[in-house]
């Protein structure tokens, strides 16, 4: 399944069957996105490639370590390699409308706005879970 920044300048591609995402509510995810969540998940490099545009990329990293990577051209956010592991963590909201999604956590619901319900059938971690594990999770299919 096939991604691309706003203009298209920047396109990726993710060789898995289908995404399992996450929804964080942090308070940084939520000034990037411009919105109450941010959706995204994270693939292993390997079901990972670049197709175009990857010199249009300008990456900024938070406070925390987390990098935010965007395209120079739109602004759009695109994938950034995570944290200097094998793993890509994506913005779902960049993907083609037909790719198959499904929501299976919710990130930092302890500081997600009141605003904004959260379907009780998800798994929630009122702070960030462990990344081994988290990955794991993710990439289970």
């Amino acid at each position: 399944m096939n991604g691309k920044c706003l203009c298209g300048l920047t396109r990726f591609k993710l060789n898995i069957p289908r995404i399992r995402a996450y929804q964080c509510h942090c308070s940084l995810c939520r000034m990037q996105s411009g919105t109450a969540s941010n959706l995204g998940t994270i693939v292993d490099a390997k079901d990972f490639e670049w197709l175009s545009g990857i010199h249009h990329i300008k990456s900024w990293v938070k406070d925390t370590g987390f990098t935010a990577d965007f395209c120079t051209n739109c602004g759009s956010p695109v994938p950034n390699k995570l944290r200097g592991l094998d793993f890509y963590w994506v913005p779902v909201g960049a993907m083609d409308a037909s790719a198959q999604v499904e929501v299976v956590a919710h990130l930092c619901t302890n500081s997600k706005v009141n605003w904004v319900p959260i379907p009780l059938i998800t798994t929630r971690y009122g702070d960030l879970p462990n990344i081994a594990e988290f990955i794991k999770k993710l990439n289970t299919f």
